[in-house]
């Protein structure tokens, strides 16, 4: 533990617990040695070692009594605040009945003990916590404080919110790009490292879309501005980031129940062990000490410090490596997600299409003319790949484009019609067109009814695919691909990464009845995960027991949509997402199981008598302490 990594406020306490403990061991020793209740002689002797141990108890538990105090006044009476005033004050009030009945003294130095363990465990929570929460903080880092506005070759520096789409704004080296826009002027390179968890700088240059919350690193740009700073994907991620608390898994909501029944429980059955058996026996004291050891052991603090805080840090690391969760249930149904279905195209492929070759039935030149004339201004990969490849002017005003879903484009002018897509858009209009029969995705071309031939066209498998697949099914998960493209394509990208099952030439809506019928034939124990691009899979994302959305950060409909946002576009991230995932929910079963079991066992001890406040100590803070250190151990996992 570095102390330049304490807050002002955690110093603060170190301190104070310090110099409680330091005082709390002097007293302490003396009593031992020399008897403290003896210094003096009479009936007040007692009084010395009282004031004494005061000063330690009111230095180390003045903010819990004022706790205690404010919660009874707001008519919450049963948290651990009350719990341990009540145990403390009734060991003090106990050890001065002693003194005053002339009896060996015991209690003040054991009510000490109690509260500096206590805000020991504590001070180990409030410091595990930040640490945790350094992950989100640097995300929140990420919100500008300005833009530099132009008008009229003039630089105006405002609020972000004060910029509106269309905008021209300057992004000085080292300055965070304040909205999501379009590079117009300059070239550069920017660190993308907050946003997406990569350290290798992304090189920008004329006409690139450029996000808010990266850092410009070598030159000045000028960004012309494509959303508002509420729209922006710097404020979607902290918005989502901020809202993640507000999601408990049903461990947490478990142990908020747990928490809320158990302690008037406990209270009560403390007043009856303190009563009960006082009545047939006459020993006050006695039962009156284990009632109060019964209660210190009794608070749920390692319960209910500990697993939140297993899930905030599963959180924090998450989102340190550009995995953004919703909230802690999802990320215990992704620890449960044992079928995964991928959208093919961006998520299992690069999205990155090739031409593999063009079949003209008369002319080359003239299938990519036609196909280009008809693809033209369409921003879907194929279409892009195309215009690419013809790599020439091209201008088709005089163009009416119809886009006929899951078949393709028709484009008419005059008395001219060209039909540009597959084998159904053929088979509709009468086309007598030759079939290509290699696998891949084929653009047909005809006009005015006559084939002209087609454009072959593949698309390229992420280089970590394979490797993701196989380790998903190595850990008895079953993995379905869903795919718009024709069986032959389909069944070429399934068996070269070994997928389990496919479905071909689906409609985007048809995806979403395939979602259905999974979710209709799972088992009950069974949890679907839906891992598509975010864009155009939102449906599917929002149907499944858990959406997840690759490399989607500035897609507003994977933000929305999914419960899971992978920022960077690496199939990887989904294993270490689910390894954080079994970690942090296999360390919450550890923290119950441990807490639990000790707890029972103490209190049973405390309660026969078997044990003294000291071990009572142990149950309470020592438990929460190892549970907290225990919780922690979700920051050591590493990437895969």
């Amino acid at each position: 533990m570095k102390l330049n990594t304490l807050t002002k406020k955690e110093k603060k306490n170190l301190i104070r617990i310090l110099i409680a403990l330091s005082l709390f061991v002097v007293i302490f020793v003396f009593d031992k040695i020399f008897v403290l209740a003896n210094v003096f002689d009479g009936k007040f002797g007692w009084l010395f070692p009282f004031l004494l141990y005061l000063c330690v108890y009111l230095i180390i538990g003045y903010d819990i009594i004022f706790k205690a105090i404010r919660n009874i006044l707001h008519g919450q009476f049963f948290d651990e605040n009350f719990l341990m005033c009540v145990a403390t004050l009734g060991a003090f009030g106990l050890a001065i009945t002693k003194g005053v009945l002339n009896e060996q003294i015991e209690g003040f130095d054991e009510a000490c003990a109690v509260l500096l363990f206590y805000q020991v465990g504590e001070f180990f929570q409030s410091y595990a916590t930040n640490k945790s929460r350094k992950s989100i903080a640097a995300l929140m880092n990420l919100r500008p404080d300005y833009a530099n506005i132009k008008t009229n070759d003039k630089i105006k520096k405002v609020d972000p919110s004060e910029v509106n789409v269309g905008d021209i704004i300057v992004v000085n080296p080292g300055e965070k790009i304040p909205l999501d826009g379009v590079i117009t002027n300059g070239s550069s390179t920017l660190d993308t490292k907050a946003l997406t968890g990569e350290s290798i700088p992304r090189e920008v240059t004329l006409n690139s879309a450029v996000l808010s919350g990266c850092i410009n690193i070598s030159s000045k740009i000028e960004v012309k501005t494509t959303k508002k700073f509420y729209d922006s994907t710097v404020s979607k991620i902290l918005e989502l980031v901020e809202n993640a608390s507000s999601q408990k898994s049903k461990a947490e909501n478990f142990i908020t129940k747990f928490a809320k029944y158990y302690t008037p429980i406990v209270v009560f059955v403390a007043l009856v062990l303190a009563i009960v058996p006082s009545l047939f026996t006459s020993n006050w004291t006695t039962w009156i000490y284990r009632s109060l050891s019964f209660l210190v052991v009794s608070c749920p603090c390692a319960l209910v410090i500990s697993i939140p805080l297993s899930f905030f840090a599963g959180l924090g690391l998450a989102s340190k490596y550009g995995i953004l969760v919703k909230g802690s249930n999802y990320l215990e149904k992704l620890n449960k997600a044992n079928i995964f279905v991928f959208d093919k195209t961006g998520t299992l492929t690069k999205g990155n299409f090739v031409i593999n070759c063009i079949y003209p039935k008369n002319n080359y030149e003239e299938v990519l003319r036609l196909a280009s004339i008809a693809e033209n201004g369409s921003s879907h990969p194929i279409a892009k790949c195309i215009l690419q490849k013809y790599n020439k002017s091209i201008s088709n005003n005089n163009y009416f484009l119809t886009n006929i879903a899951g078949q393709g484009v028709i484009a008419q002018k005059d008395d001219e019609k060209i039909l540009c897509g597959n084998e159904k858009l053929m088979q509709n209009n009468n086309i007598n067109y030759t079939k290509c029969n290699n696998a891949g995705t084929v653009v047909y071309v005809a006009k005015n009814e006559q084939f002209v031939g087609y454009i072959q066209i593949s698309d390229q498998i992420k280089d970590e695919t394979k490797e993701v697949i196989s380790q998903l099914k190595f850990q008895g998960i079953k993995t379905i691909m869903l795919t718009g493209d024709n069986e032959d394509v389909a069944k070429d990208v399934a068996q070269n990464i070994q997928i389990d099952e496919y479905k071909s030439s689906l409609l985007p809506q048809n995806k979403v009845e395939q979602i259905e019928n999974i979710m209709a034939s799972k088992k009950s124990q069974d949890t679907v995960c839906f891992v598509g691009d975010g864009i155009n899979d939102a449906p599917s994302l929002m149907r499944s027991d858990i959406g997840i959305a690759m490399g989607s950060v500035g897609s507003d409909a994977a933000i929305e949509a999914a419960d899971i946002v992978l920022m960077k576009d690496n199939l990887k991230a989904i294993l270490f997402a689910k390894k954080i995932a079994q970690k942090t929910l296999r360390i919450v079963k550890q923290n119950i199981a441990f807490s639990i079991a000790v707890k029972v066992a103490i209190l049973i001890l405390s309660a026969l008598g078997i044990t003294n406040m000291w071990f009572a100590v142990f149950g309470d803070v020592g438990v929460a302490i190892i549970a907290i250190l225990n919780a922690m151990r979700v920051n050591k996992i590493k990437n895969v």
